[in-house]
């Protein structure tokens, strides 16, 4: 399987990108990270339309796109690995992660499935650890490695 998260934003050296590279080791499948960054001072939906442009370049031409959303699914880690298994059938799988203000609703409208981390708000850099930790623990699940216990 070919999974690869499309983010706003760049990861800097620090804890969280430790923390990324971590869990990118333990991945068995196929992950690729994608950041895409607006540079020009735009805002409010000015901003989010722009971000949804960089991020549909970064897509390849056929995926499974998952967007993550607060006002997506919440679901428990044993659903997302049922969900991860029956998703690699379809081939690539992207997950999107937008930018402080969250995705542009044409993004959001075009997925396949749109998730939820929480009703929490999180930092975009903080949600991908926890999307990446969630995509190892499903591995974990799938090949009954003690690691989700």
């Amino acid at each position: 399987m070919e999974i690869i998260v499309a983010a706003v934003g760049r990861m800097k050296a620090g804890p969280a990108r430790d923390l990324w590279d971590d869990y990118a080791k333990r991945i068995g499948w196929n992950l690729t990270l994608r950041e895409v960054e607006e540079k020009r001072p735009l805002a409010g939906t000015e901003l989010k339309v722009r971000e949804a442009d960089l991020l549909r370049k970064a897509l390849p031409e056929r995926t499974y796109l998952v967007s993550l959303d607060a006002g997506g699914r919440t679901i428990e880690s044993p659903t997302f690995a049922r969900q991860m298994n029956d998703w690699q059938e379809r081939g690539t799988i992207t997950f999107l992660v937008g930018g402080a203000d969250g995705l542009d609703a044409t993004l959001l409208s075009q997925s396949s499935y749109v998730l939820s981390l929480g009703a929490m708000t999180w930092p975009h850099m903080l949600a991908r650890v926890m999307l990446i930790e969630q995509i190892y623990r499903a591995q974990c699940i799938l090949t009954n490695h003690p690691y989700h216990r």
